[in-house]
């Protein structure tokens, strides 16, 4: 868990200190007592020890007792799934209007 939003972070080693799960880039979304960040990563694959092909993780952060810790996360696993999402979004945005979250 980790105390403010610059400390939160996807990256993820195994005993050995292999980075398995490599953070690419992060945005903060949304901050406050739930906060919202997205990540772009790669997951090593164990058997070769290359990293995959980069995903996205929309997650969603609580901050109780002074921490936060994952209350949510989405995946995007492919370049495909990321584009219709950016399809979709752009469809509905209009209706939505200007209001602030």
């Amino acid at each position: 868990m980790a105390e403010t939003i610059e400390d939160i972070t996807i990256n993820w080693e195994d005993e050995e200190g292999r980075l398995l799960v490599k953070e690419l880039k992060k945005e903060v979304l949304t901050k406050g007592s739930w906060s919202t960040i997205m990540f772009l990563y790669q997951e090593m694959d164990k058997r070769t020890g290359e990293y995959k092909a980069p995903k996205i993780r929309v997650g969603r952060y609580q901050k109780r007792g002074g921490r936060y810790s994952l209350q949510s996360k989405f995946n995007i696993s492919s370049a495909r799934q990321a584009r219709q999402l950016v399809d979709v979004l752009g469809e509905w945005l209009p209706g939505m209007g200007d209001e602030e979250d």
